[in-house]
């Protein structure tokens, strides 16, 4: 059994040692010291085209629900309704939602779990699917493919998206750890981009990036990243932790790749390295992070 007091993330970590930060979460689970752990770093030039990695199809994601929102002590959560669903994208079966959560850094700083040719950004969102035939995220993680997790990068742009504005506007009502709220009228298609924009993505095979780190995980990361203004993502960092301090920096490093192989859906695609300046640009423009030839 893995208790959310014993494992913590390294900014909470003190010299008194109260909780154990990432270099020690195998002490907590001994899973998290397993071989195919996430998050990872991408290397684009290393990565294989895989052609039955088809665009998904998402089923319910137009539907609004009121969405129980908290504060875990760890991050922010929103509870989902089975009803909607994940097909295709070399999936065995439909997958049904449970829960999504966002890693991120400071104010708007990097902050993201997984990494692009090294690079990070500035937050990560995870929407955790899991195998229809199970009943709950438990049962699912007994199974090495029991759960799909959908990711989603964040930059920064010059503008607010509109369409977080509740997700954002709730922030305030759950600073506190274990604290909640109602997240009314809201849909999944609201926090993803365009269906049309999301037929480019990596896979790999992996695990959940917080104790008890059950290689049971189907990764998807998708390449074109949510546009949030640099106060939205920093309102992120005014939550705060079990102990009292700034939740800021709620991502686990990256994990060695071992013998594991990243798929890239579709063609034979030749990629531009992400660097600070393309970022900037591209940010301010609209427009996904890796720049295809």
């Amino acid at each position: 059994m893995v208790f959310a007091a014993d494992w913590c993330y390294q900014s909470q970590v003190t010299c008194n040692g109260t909780c154990k930060g990432p270099e020690k979460w195998s002490v907590v689970s001994k899973l998290c010291s397993g071989r195919i752990q996430s998050p990872i770093n991408i290397v684009t030039r290393k990565i294989l085209p895989d052609e039955r990695l088809t665009p998904f199809q998402f089923i319910g994601y137009q539907e609004t629900f009121h969405g129980h929102i908290r504060n875990n002590g760890h991050t922010v959560q929103l509870d989902l309704p089975a009803s909607a669903m994940i097909k295709s994208g070399n999936l065995v079966m439909p997958y049904k939602t449970v829960q999504l959560h966002l890693h991120w850094g400071k104010d708007g700083e990097p902050g993201s779990e997984h990494t692009i040719d090294g690079e990070q950004f500035p937050m990560e969102m995870h929407i955790v699917h899991i195998k229809e035939e199970y009943k709950s995220l438990s049962q699912a993680l007994k199974d090495p493919n029991g759960v799909a997790v959908l990711g989603f990068f964040f930059q920064e742009s010059s503008s607010p998206n509109k369409k977080f504005g509740p997700f954002i506007s709730a922030l305030k009502n759950i600073k506190h750890p274990n604290t909640n709220t109602t997240l009314s009228s809201v849909s999944l298609d609201m926090l993803i981009p365009p269906q049309s924009n999301m037929t480019k993505y990596f896979r790999y095979q992996g695990s959940l990036t917080t104790p008890g780190c059950a290689e049971a995980a189907i990764w998807t990361l998708f390449e074109n990243a949510i546009l949030l203004s640099r106060q939205q993502l920093a309102a992120f960092s005014q939550l705060q932790f079990s102990n009292g301090v700034p939740m800021v920096n709620t991502y686990r490093p990256v994990q060695p790749l071992n013998s594991r192989q990243v798929y890239y859906s579709g063609g034979q695609v030749t990629f531009v390295s992400p660097t600070l300046l393309i970022s900037s640009v591209l940010a301010s423009a609209g427009l996904s992070l890796l720049t295809k030839g």
